[in-house]
């Protein structure tokens, strides 16, 4: 197996089990948690920072995760990176409700997987390919509908609309 391969297992392991830990966790009783969801997301418009001629502002994000009631939370994306590349990044995290508001903050990290070739020094730490990240967002939602504006490292910001189910 080659070391690719590897990280490319290790990282769906990881994020099965971050996935199934979010789906089975229990009150402390035998019953599941009420109100537990899923999201799915897409992104709406991207605006890099430094812009250049080379960045990619489509992403085509596409985010599913899975949340408890207590907040925590796990999924996977796939998108296309600054650079127009095919993209993942498998993550835990936890989002934050404000109280008496429906506006939230989501904080996220996980393995980030994509860049490649002339691009793959882009991202720190992507020494074997695989790199860690974080990912801040403040959102809104509205019945089964949510909208985030995400923080996407020090390279840009996207705005994100999704359903949750």
């Amino acid at each position: 197996m080659t070391h690719r391969k590897s990280w490319v297992l290790a990282l769906t392991w990881l994020a099965g089990a971050g996935l199934a830990q979010a789906q089975n966790a229990t009150d402390g009783s035998d019953e599941p948690l009420a109100g537990k969801h899923w999201q799915l997301q897409t992104s709406l418009y991207t605006r890099h920072f430094s812009p250049d001629p080379r960045h990619n502002n489509r992403q085509e994000l596409l985010a599913l995760e899975r949340h408890r009631t207590d907040g925590v939370l796990g999924g996977g994306a796939t998108f296309r990176n600054s650079f127009g590349q095919r993209s993942i990044y498998l993550y835990i995290g936890r989002q934050f409700p404000v109280q008496d508001l429906p506006v939230h903050f989501k904080l996220t990290g996980g393995m980030l997987h994509g860049y490649r070739g002339e691009y793959w020094d882009k991202i720190p730490l992507n020494r074997f390919r695989v790199a860690p990240a974080i990912v801040p967002s403040v959102g809104f939602s509205q019945g089964p509908f949510v909208g985030e504006l995400v923080l996407v490292g020090a390279a840009a910001t996207m705005v994100t609309a999704g359903v949750r189910f």
